[in-house]
């Protein structure tokens, strides 16, 4: 292996940073919207609180994991009581709350970044409920870059307004000749907006002064009357150096409320300790406040305090109207401001410097180390523990003066991040460790009465909540168990007498993490096929994940591919389409209330399959009885389309050459096409139906000549006619797709976008007056694509242009009408080259590139916005997202005078068209691409509005996918297990609940169920099992199928008991007479039991259960578990044992001591009891941190030394040793080599010579190099080692003796190093699967190539893989890789070649080979217009389709799971 390619297939989900603001909206905007007025009957009822609390506006969530960021919206669900079926969809859970029926999270937009986020703040500019500006976020990254990002409401999303860089040879002086830094910049802001601050270098404040109002940088292109809002910006900046104010060692900084400039205090410590000097010298720490003025760049120092503990470590700001500073220590808490100051202490370690007076204490112990705050109300702020806890802090004042400090416990929750207050009533728990919570916060005088009310309705609301339990993680669901756990579906309050403040909280929503990965397995489903072969044969196995920490601890079942569980499978060959659709009898179709709950339930009537020459009919009742003799279906030839009509009284039904209106079984109508034409003779010529679309009462048929016809119904007898639509004149060309968009609801969506959206949502009466009778039906539209790839759309049924988009096929990032104005003058003049440029490049355009398929398509939700979709004849798909954005107002009356679209009637121009609609593309993950071999022109997209609670599209064909619509984002997840898929459609009856059915090209139809197990809203489908423990190291037994796993449980012991295990018998006793202090034996202390687990999966989706647990001793930490292979001298036979290795973790003044365990596994393994037993257990020098199998030897490593073994079947006999330098961290093996990981002298080749019985070293790598994981990589008869380490880099090096560099073959050489951006934790050697290139070197007969690529896992919740490429795939990614850095803008102006780059910091490295291409970079190259995609491509000297197959035989080789 010579090259390899980096791709990340599951992103970071761990947040490590989370803050409020508001992003897309400004206060002003969001009071009057997100609160419609309260009704005055809620008001008088008796139930309800008089002073129900008003939710003010809502802030922006803005979320960072690694080097994802995501801005969130948090959409509110007023209480109201009537339950219609938009709100029971968006009822999160829990009971009402301040007039809150639920809240949750939806994504605003999404992206990834060239680089980690280090640090995050929101430049704001207050408090003000009624300000018009909006705020920004400022990101820092690794060095010191520095970017201010705000949204745009143009493009919907964030644009960079200003950079700020730190590095480089202009910047060096700042280091003041330092390399390594103990950590990355921290950036903080002003609260009031005038200025950021960040620290770089651990001792240079940078100052960033924020501009007035009205003149910006980029102030000219403003629009000056849009009345969009400005966001804050940032116009200069400045150099403070610390050292010259007397600063040497800067813990912690903010900026502090209520003065007339920016005060700035710094918390800093004079001069350090350390543990040896703690007793004399402990209060080393002081603050200093210095007056920020930018103008002057002066900062005179107006106030400090001194004699602050050694252990502070984070400055809160005290909000108005109190103002100050909290100091937060580990064992104390200090108040400070100019005038006064107070402490708490919070354990016995608290020191007051002077004696003189008494430290007022908490009521009870608790240590604050690594704790994250957030402020609930002026006085009273939120702490989040170590250990999960939550507590409250308030802080007791007479006015501007504070007395005395608080504190209570309230609940305990997730292990945060970072946690952040949105608005007046939510606050967000951050956590890279567990699951994210979106939580509600009330804080009342009530007492417990009035939160009763909550806790039934709770208990109520769960009886019908399978679609509410969906969007529930599990961990957070078995925490209700424990009833202090704060976690969804628990609401209790939590009174405190004297701070007469209590809340009550209701977990609205969370975000799901499956991060720290510490290691993974890879073993079979349970649902798993064994004749499947090739690529479905992938879908058989999942990731098993040790994921979390202490009680988030979680084992995650990973799956990339959907595995639909089967309910009955039959063989049905040659079908080409199946449908399902409803009967609902003559029921009246008024609109009554509870028609919209019945109509998500009601169940399907008839199943309709078209075969190549028939159409069968089967009734889905209890079973699937066929039917077709006896109803009135057309079922002498194929069907192309069936659906329901008028609001499912009638069923439709369309053939090649005309249609049939069914009433159940009774034909009411038939129609026939192509007769009507006067000049043809005889009807065998006339055009047949090619492509169906319908939407309720219209049916679109797209004929084979290219020409349109519109089926018309009429409601009120039921009837359709047949009329031939005249599309304007002006667009001329061949159709190539059609499709009709039904926009549905009381308050149809694109109404908004044709008016200015304030007139739309105030007038209800109907536009036309065709829709008198569907007037909540809303309107329908029909999309039309042609030849030349115009898009436009047309309303039905006068067919009117509404909206035109020129050259849709290109595929651009944002579409908007050809007759709206750009709001910009800079992005007019581009839109003007542009055009300019396509009429040039369209020659070079593949010619026979055309959209074949459209699909429009607005889910269920109060909020959600329509979605569009489109598939090109070479296979890509096309998702873009509806968003309305108002230009100027004034662009209406010049577009009329200088439009050159004369054809169309002028007049109607400006007033119908959708002239503020536009769209924005998204990336699609998977590659839905067609094999162009077996390309047939059927429909491949399928709307379902419920699978499994589930909405969405599924994309049938040759690599079948799901798109899954969560909270306003598409997720896909492909489905691998059936190969290619010709059709697909829902089924809702007796036996299968929200299920579906599909056949297969192999001619199977089968009736399945989503797996109900699995949260399919995350970048692949995860299922998390809870452990109430870290999970450390896990190991698959596949003969069993039986997973083995370490886990630590944390549990409190009394000191006295943990003292007399770790130290000798004599001297505890000598302890025990001196510390009779009553005190001293009261504490407790945190120890952690090790135990090993032997796990069964749940059989098809049924909870996993702990067959068996190994205990480990008192003070034994169990480091290691795999499952080895051993060959037994006395029987001569190989054997399948569980070693575990271990360490007796007693403290540095024991001798360092371990145990090498072997179980033998039962052979019937029914009885839990024996089902493993000890068959070996020795004690040994030194830990035991690595253990493999070699050649049926065992090999352990135990401290500094490796041991080769070999097994008698009682006895361990050592025959071969090796010294390591320090500790091994990782073993791997092939063949008889040996890689050994050690943890700070990087990676050794060893190989065992049979012979001389020896470990004998090949070469080592003379780097030094914290070790995470190493392991081979395989490409054909290449073999190399790649390494992880702690700077999370990727190094691969090889072998090579005869070259002179390697000093005679001491020296590994180095192949190739690559900055992952994330600790990689374990490699897993997989097979990679062929593709058509590799036909050469499969080995004959089989599946398999001699090709393995290595998947990884990561601490931030990422999973990729490292992937062998041959030498002419690398060359042209390359150097199209190379071409990308420049072509596209990337997010925050980051540089991927920097990112990418070693980091060595600071240790001296010379730089390796670049030898390995970067699929995240290389995938934004299908994001990009189709033309600008031809023009790289050439420019990298290549073409597009050798570049798109190159990356889909990459993604292809390497679907794993």
């Amino acid at each position: 292996m010579s090259y390899a390619a980096f791709k990340l297939m599951h992103y970071a989900t761990g947040i490590q940073h989370c803050a409020a603001g508001f992003i897309t909206h400004s206060p002003y905007d969001s009071v009057p919207v997100q609160i419609p007025p309260i009704h005055a009957d809620d008001l008088d009822s008796s139930e309800w609180p008089a002073d129900r609390r008003r939710i003010g506006p809502v802030p922006n969530l803005v979320v960072t994991a690694a080097n994802i960021l995501e801005v969130y919206l948090v959409r509110v669900q007023e209480d109201d009581e009537k339950p219609t079926r938009a709100s029971d969809d968006q009822r999160g859970p829990g009971g009402p709350m301040d007039g809150l029926a639920g809240a949750r999270l939806e994504l605003v937009c999404h992206y990834r970044l060239h680089g980690n986020v280090v640090s995050m703040a929101i430049l704001s500019l207050g408090v003000d409920d009624h300000s018009k500006r909006r705020d920004s976020i400022m990101l820092a990254f690794q060095d010191a870059k520095f970017t201010v990002l705000e949204y745009d409401d143009s493009s919907h999303g964030l644009r960079t307004s200003s950079m700020h860089c730190f590095e480089g040879p202009d910047w060096l002086y700042l280091k003041r000749g330092r390399e390594s830094f103990v950590r990355g910049p921290i950036i903080k802001a002003d609260p009031l907006g005038r200025c950021g601050g960040a620290l770089i270098y651990g001792l240079q404040m940078i100052i960033l002064k924020a501009a007035q109002l009205g003149q910006g940088l980029v102030g000219d292109d403003e629009p000056t009357n849009t009345g969009g809002a400005v966001s804050v910006r940032i116009e200069s900046s400045y150099v403070i150096n610390l050292r010259d104010l007397d600063m040497k060692h800067v813990k912690d900084f903010t900026f502090v409320h209520g003065y007339i400039e920016p005060v700035m205090v710094i918390l800093h410590e004079k001069e350090p300790t350390w543990a040896g000097r703690v007793a004399w010298k402990h209060h080393t720490c002081m603050i200093s406040a210095l007056s920020i003025s930018t103008t002057l760049k002066h900062h005179p120092m107006i106030w400090s305090a001194s004699n602050i503990p050694h252990d502070a470590y984070k400055l809160l700001a005290v909000p108005p109207p109190i103002g100050g500073v909290l100091v937060i220590c580990t064992n104390t808490i200090h108040y400070h401001s100019q005038s006064v100051s107070c402490l708490l202490g919070l354990n016995s370690f608290a020191l007051q410097q002077d004696s003189s007076s008494e430290i007022p204490k908490s009521k009870f112990a608790v240590e604050l180390d690594a704790a994250n705050a957030t402020w609930l109300s002026p006085d009273v702020a939120m702490f989040s523990t170590k250990t999960g806890e939550l507590l409250m802090l308030t802080l007791i004042y007479d006015g501007r003066v504070v007395q005395r400090l608080e504190l209570m416990k309230s609940k305990s929750s997730v292990l945060t991040s970072g946690i952040t207050t949105i608005g007046s009533s939510f606050f967000f728990l951050g956590s890279c460790l567990g699951d994210s919570l979106l939580v509600q916060y009330s804080m009342g005088t009530s007492g417990p009465s009035s939160n009763m009310k909550d806790e039934v309705a709770d208990n109520e609301g769960d009886l019908h909540s399978t679609k509410r339990l969906r969007r529930v993680p599990s961990d957070s669901l078995q925490e209700v168990a424990s009833g202090e756990e704060l976690s969804l579906h628990t609401t209790t309050p939590n009174s405190s007498e004297t701070a007469q403040k209590s809340f009550s909280f209701i977990v609205r929503d969370s975000l799901i993490n499956v991060g720290p990965l510490k290691d993974f397995s890879y073993g079979l489903r349970t649902n798993a096929d064994p004749n499947a072969t090739g690529i479905a044969k992938q879908s058989n196995y999942e990731l098993v994940c040790c994921s979390g920490h202490g009680k988030n601890g979680a084992l995650c079942v990973l799956q990339q591919s959907i595995r639909p569980e089967l309910i009955t499978e039959v063989e049905l060959p040659g079908c080409k389409g199946i449908w399902t659709v409803y009967h609902k009898g003559s029921r009246s179709h008024t609109a009554d209330s509870s028609k919209a709950m019945a109509e998500e339930d009601e169940y399907h009537a008839y199943l309709i399959i078209s075969l190549e020459t028939r159409t069968m009919v089967l009734e889905t009742a209890d079973d699937l009885g066929e039917v077709t003799e006896t109803v009135d279906y057309y079922v002498q030839g194929s069907t192309i389309a069936a659906g329901n009509l008028f609001g499912r009284r009638r069923v439709v039904q369309i053939f090649a050459r005309g249609a049939r209106i069914l009433d159940g079984s009774y034909m009411t109508q038939e129609l026939t096409f192509g007769v009507h034409s006067s000049d043809l003779s005889s009807t065998s010529d006339a055009p047949l139906v090619a492509c169906v679309s319908i939407a309720d009462p219209y049916v679109l048929l797209k004929m084979t000549d290219g020409s349109l016809q519109l089926l018309v119904g009429d409601p009120s007898t039921c009837t359709v006619s047949v009329s031939v639509p005249t599309l304007c004149a002006s667009s001329t060309g061949f159709i190539s797709a059609c499709a009709l968009y039904h926009d549905k609801g009381p308050e149809p969506w694109l109404r908004k976008t044709s008016t200015d959206a304030w007139l739309s949502t105030g007038i209800t009466e109907a536009i036309d007056g065709h829709d008198g009778l569907y007037n909540d039906q809303g309107d329908v539209y029909c999309l039309v694509c042609y030849d030349s790839g115009t898009l436009e759309v047309f309303d039905v049924p006068n067919f009117k242009c509404v909206y035109t988009v020129d050259n849709f096929i290109y595929g651009k990032i944002h579409l908007f009408d050809k007759y709206a104005r750009e709001p910009t003058r800079s992005s007019q003049n581009s839109k003007l080259k542009v055009s300019g440029e396509s009429n040039g490049s369209m020659k070079e355009l593949p010619h026979e590139t055309k959209i074949v398929e459209l699909a429009m398509q607005r889910w269920s939700g109060q909020y959600s916005r329509p979605f569009l979709f489109a598939i090109l004849n070479d296979g890509t798909m096309l998702c873009y997202h509806a968003y309305v954005y108002e230009g100027l107002e004034n662009a209406s009356k010049v577009e009329d005078a200088t439009s050159p679209h004369n054809s169309c009637d002028m007049s109607n121009i400006s007033a119908s068209r959708l002239r503020n609609l536009r769209f924005v593309r998204l990336s699609v993950d998977t590659d839905t691409r067609e094999e162009s071999s077996n390309f047939v022109a059927r429909p491949r997209i399928t709307v379902f509005k419920n699978v499994s609670g589930y909405q969405g599209l599924f994309l049938s064909g040759s690599r079948p996918a799901w798109f899954m619509v969560c909270r306003e984002r598409l997720r896909v997840h492909p489905q691998l297990c059936d190969g290619s898929i010709v059709a697909f459609t829902v089924l809702h009856n007796v036996n299968c609940n929200h299920g579906l059915i599909y056949v297969t090209s192999q001619g199977y139809l089968k009736i399945c169920q989503l797996p109900s197990v699995c949260n399919y809203d995350n970048y692949w489908p995860v299922q998390k099992i809870p452990l109430r423990g870290t999970p450390h190291q896990v190991t698959y037994y596949a003969e069993k199928n039986l997973y083995s796993l370490i886990v630590s449980i944390p549990v409190v012991k009394p000191l006295s008991q943990v003292l007399s295990s770790i130290v000798d018998q004599d001297i505890a006793h000598l302890n025990d007479n001196d510390s009779s202090n009553s005190d001293d034996l009261q504490k407790t202390y945190t120890v952690d039991e090790f135990e090993i687990r032997i796990l069964e999966p749940g059989k098809s989706g049924g909870q996993w259960e702990t067959r068996t647990t190994i205990s480990m001793q008192t003070s034994e930490n169990a480091l290691t578990a795999r499952v080895v292979m051993l060959f037994n001298t006395t029987t001569k036979e190989n054997e399948t044992l569980l070693s575990v290795g271990t360490a007796y973790v007693q403290g540095e003044d024991v001798a360092a001591r371990g145990r090498m365990l072997l179980y033998s596994f039962a052979i019937n393994g029914d009885n839990s009891q024996n089902l493993v037993s000890e068959v070996y257990s020795k004690e040994l020098k030194g830990a035991v941190s690595a253990i493999a199998s070699l050649q049926g030897h065992l090999l352990i490593a135990s401290g500094p030394k490796i041991t080769l073994h070999k097994w008698t079947g009682t006895e361990l006999n050592g025959i071969a040793f090796y010294d390591a330098p320090l500790h091994v961290v990782s073993l791997n093996i092939v063949k008889n080599f040996i890689l050994l990981g050690d943890i700070h002298k990087s990676i050794y080749f060893l190989n065992w010579k049979e012979q001389g019985a020896q470990l004998s070293l090949l070469a080592k790598d003379f780097g030094s190099l914290d070790c995470y994981a190493t392991e081979f990589l395989i490409d054909g008869s290449t073999l190399s080692l790649v390494v992880s380490d702690e700077d999370k880099n990727i190094q691969i090096f090889y072998y090579a003796p005869k070259m002179m560099e390697s000093w005679k073959g001491q020296k590994l050489l180095s192949r190739a190093e690559f900055h992952a951006g994330a600790h990689l934790t374990k490699f897993l050697r997989l097979q990679m699967l062929p593709t058509s290139s590799d036909r050469t070197n499969t080995i004959s007969g089989s599946d398999k190539t001699t090709r393995f690529a290595l998947l990884f896992s990561t601490l931030d919740g990422s999973i990729g893989c490292i992937a062998p490429l041959e030498e002419l795939t690398f060359r042209r990614l390359q150097s199209l890789q190379n071409s990308l850095v420049d072509a596209v803008p990337h997010t925050c102006g980051l540089n991927p070649r920097s990112f990418r780059q070693f980091r060595s910091n600071g240790k001296a490295h010379r730089p390796g080979p670049d030898n390995i291409v970067d699929c995240e970079l290389l995938s934004q190259y299908e994001m990009l217009p189709l033309d600008k995609q031809l023009e790289i491509a050439a420019e990298a000297s290549t073409t597009r389709s050798q570049v798109l197959s190159g990356l889909s035989e990459l993604s292809l080789g390497i679907s794993f799971v």
